[in-house]
């Protein structure tokens, strides 16, 4: 059954090398069911509820893209918009969480309708690389600045905005070793190098004292406190438009480059260096997302960690089904996720960030017309606190400067179209 299902044999694996595939990437990515609820929680969201949603998300999605689009790649709600889903759109510009649910459900209707109709190509082929690796830097900066925040390594400060927390005091000596862990051990090529920081982190404050042991297993926690609790006629607001687009253009990228990376590695791309089955695949995760946000979080998305399970051997849907498999394990640990302290998730969350960041080193820093608008989104994110600001300046950026230095060939009519609709929204619109 499981060679007609997933054609092992066509893709040169078997059942052992996809089950130890399915594991190695589940290892790379299971700390999101802690850090995720840590993050949403942050907006009155119950945390035991934001558990259980997002290991379910992650199954729902991971199921999808490994029974319909015979992938190996899993997912789950995504680092960066799960940030901007609680620091931005619900703590700063002061929308509910119920809004914010509203808002990821259309974003990820829209994502559906887009891969539909094929215009998703278009989209992402007139998308300027430069603003592409700004955009993914930018929401590095912005979780770095997150982590650093939740550390109590950065406060604000009166008189220069922010300032430089207790570096002595017990929690940030932690967050500090539980980097540079999990970075050495990323470095030795260790498996769940993240997971392993995380949980020496939290046992260290366990021993000393610093959190109480609230056992290890036990029954899922109740869903209902966010199941079904978006609110989509808030988020039909017009204040919410550059909010959806926000959602709508990260997944859509992040989404698009996990793939095609991931197919590389794995060499499932065809003789013509297209993905096979690319339009199930930009669907599932666009469904992942519906459902995501029906269950109660953030942007569901496909995780560049599942590269991990392929470099294992992973070719198949069987990988992503055997993924799934465990995150449907994971329900039962709800206490032990519960103990687990800000200062204990930081550090994947600033690891991430570096990650992220890289892709500056791919920006032409000889042409300052493609360089200048990346750096811009690149900061605004994290220094107006909002990955959609540092999107909609960037955008604006690029085609006025693009048109100001007589470079009209590198423009096309989506960035103009973009560009226009953000210029309207800062004279018009709030931009908080």
């Amino acid at each position: 059954m499981l060679e007609r299902l997933f054609k092992l044999k066509a893709h040169g694996t078997n059942v052992r090398k996809e089950v130890v595939a399915g594991i190695t990437t589940f290892l790379t990515m299971a700390y999101i069911i802690v850090v995720n609820p840590s993050i949403l929680s942050s907006t009155g969201m119950d945390f035991g509820a934001v558990f259980v949603a997002t290991c379910l998300a992650a199954v729902v999605g991971t199921l999808i893209m490994g029974l319909w689009a015979n992938y190996p790649i899993a997912l789950a709600p995504g680092m960066g918009l799960n940030a901007f889903f609680s620091f931005t759109v619900v703590g700063s510009m002061g929308y509910t969480w119920q809004v914010a649910l509203g808002a990821v459900f259309l974003s990820g209707l829209i994502f559906f309708a887009l891969s539909i109709f094929k215009v998703r190509e278009w989209i992402i082929n007139s998308i300027p690389l430069s603003l592409r690796f700004g955009i993914s830097a930018g929401i590095g900066f912005f979780l770095a600045l997150i982590a650093l925040k939740n550390a109590g390594i950065v406060v604000d400060n009166p008189a220069t905005l922010v300032g430089m927390g207790d570096v002595k005091a017990a929690e940030s000596l932690l967050f500090f070793s539980g980097f540079i862990l999990i970075c050495a051990l990323s470095f030795r090529r260790v498996t769940g190098a993240v997971m392993i920081g995380i949980i020496a982190v939290t046992l260290v404050a366990l021993a000393t004292g610093m959190i109480e042991y609230n056992g290890l297993f036990s029954a899922p926690p109740s869903l209902a406190p966010t199941f079904m609790q978006l609110d989509l006629a808030g988020a039909f607001n017009v204040g919410m438009i550059s909010v959806i687009f926000a959602f709508l253009f990260v997944d859509l990228f992040d989404t698009s480059g996990t793939l095609i990376g991931a197919a590389q590695r794995g060499g499932l791309l065809d003789e013509n260096g297209k993905l096979p089955r690319l339009g199930r695949a930009l669907m599932s995760d666009s469904v992942a997302t519906m459902s995501g946000a029906v269950l109660g979080t953030s942007t569901t998305t496909s995780y560049v960690e599942s590269t991990a399970g392929i470099a294992a051997g992973g070719r198949t849907g069987l990988t992503a089904v055997v993924v799934a498999g465990l995150f449907a394990a994971c329900l039962v640990l709800a206490p032990l996720a519960s103990i687990v302290p800000a200062y204990a998730t930081a550090p994947a969350l600033l690891y991430v960030a570096v990650l992220m960041a890289s892709s500056l080193k791919l920006i032409d820093w000889d042409d300052v017309t493609d360089a200048a608008p990346a750096v811009v989104t690149a900061l605004m994110m994290p220094l107006t606190f909002s990955i959609a600001n540092g999107i909609a300046l960037g955008f604006v950026t690029y085609a006025v400067l693009k048109a100001l230095s007589g470079r009209w060939s590198d423009l096309n009519l989506s960035v103009v179209v973009i560009a226009l609709v953000f210029i309207l929204k800062f004279i018009f619109l709030d931009v908080a």
